[in-house]
């Protein structure tokens, strides 16, 4: 089973959902966006017109770290969770069921969507199931886990990154919903040790 753990010698992970944590996150200035719901235990993004989305105004890392969280489709058929992160510099979105519901991939690379570049898997995701994500982001490279499966593994070396202009408002790091209604919980972030 995946899970995120201190490494030696690094401090404890940050739960970004936690109360202490939840002044940081604020919501994205999409178009028409959805309710964004708070509860004691997730965050519940409702469809919007196309988005709804939150934007984390706190310190983060930009470069080796792990962010680990569990998301579902609450209702809906594109993208319940479009997770964009940093990769140094440079912006980068991990989609999770978009174009109709089932592609998963990173958004974009050297100017490709997620639907159009090599890490463009397809996965079935169930309503009101909750995946447990898992994205590492390292000097090299970037992978991520829906569940225990490896959905991406990209070497990062002479590899373009940005965002579609969509999702601009989540930078540096934020959270996404198009059209459709997806929640959020025990989301989790922490630095890693650089690749040796």
């Amino acid at each position: 089973m995946l899970s995120i753990m201190p490494a030696a010698g690094q401090p404890a992970e940050r739960q970004l959902f936690s109360e202490e944590w939840r002044d940081g996150w604020i919501p994205s200035d999409f178009s028409r966006p959805g309710e964004v719901v708070f509860t004691d235990t997730a965050v519940v993004l409702h469809a919007g017109d196309p988005m709804t989305g939150i934007t984390w105004t706190g310190d983060h890392p930009l470069i080796n770290y792990e962010i680990a969280f569990e998301a579902q489709r609450v209702d809906g058929r594109d993208f319940f969770c479009g997770l964009t992160f940093p990769v140094g510099d440079s912006p980068c979105t991990l989609i999770l069921g978009g174009w109709g519901g089932t592609v998963v991939g990173l958004s974009s690379v050297d100017g490709l969507d997620a639907s159009e570049n090599e890490t463009r898997t397809s996965m079935e995701f169930e309503a009101g199931q909750w995946y447990r994500i898992l994205l590492r982001v390292t000097d090299r490279e970037i992978t991520a886990y829906v569940d225990d499966e490896l959905v991406v593994a990209l070497e990062t070396e002479g590899r373009r990154f940005s965002v579609r202009p969509e999702v601009s408002r989540s930078r540096p790091l934020g959270i996404a919903t198009w059209r459709t209604t997806g929640a959020l919980r025990d989301l989790r972030i922490r630095s890693l040790e650089p690749t040796p």
